[in-house]
């Protein structure tokens, strides 16, 4: 069976800290037509949380720029979503997803989004160049509940 796309939004937002909530709203509030649990929905705003708080600390360090978020819905209770920023990039995307990998270890930073990303989705993709920007790919199958 060919995957359908079912709906498809797109957003974008200034860089700033104050706007993880609403992408992790918006994304929440995307994934909900599908029924989804409570549980999917927390891990998927964790996941957009990650995603888009590293476009601002470190896509954008020291400067504002724009975040999209691109969320779709396919036919097969997929989800999908991509965080893209035109930041600075990832010098080696490897090392960056190598548990407690930090740019900025003289900040608050415990290195461990990427990995968090990955529990919490079944797929997790990161295209990167420098001084170009970075695009984080998630996907996660929802279940639907037993009404």
């Amino acid at each position: 069976m060919k995957r359908e796309l079912i709906n498809e939004a797109r957003v974008q937002f200034p860089s700033y800290s104050a706007n993880e909530s609403f992408a992790r709203s918006a994304a929440a509030t995307f994934a909900s037509q599908c029924d989804p649990t409570v549980q999917e929905i927390g891990e998927i705003k964790t996941a957009v949380s990650e995603a888009v708080t590293n476009a601002v600390v470190h896509g954008y360090r020291d400067s504002v720029g724009v975040v999209e978020l691109l969320l779709r819905r396919y036919s097969d209770g997929v989800i999908y979503i991509a965080v893209k920023d035109k930041g600075r990039g990832i010098e080696d995307i490897g090392q960056a997803m190598t548990p407690l990998f930090t740019t900025a270890p003289d900040e608050e930073r415990s290195g461990l989004g990427f990995s968090v990303m990955e529990s919490f989705m079944d797929k997790l993709r990161v295209k990167s160049s420098q001084g170009k920007g970075t695009t984080v790919i998630m996907e996660k199958k929802l279940s639907r509940r037993e009404k």
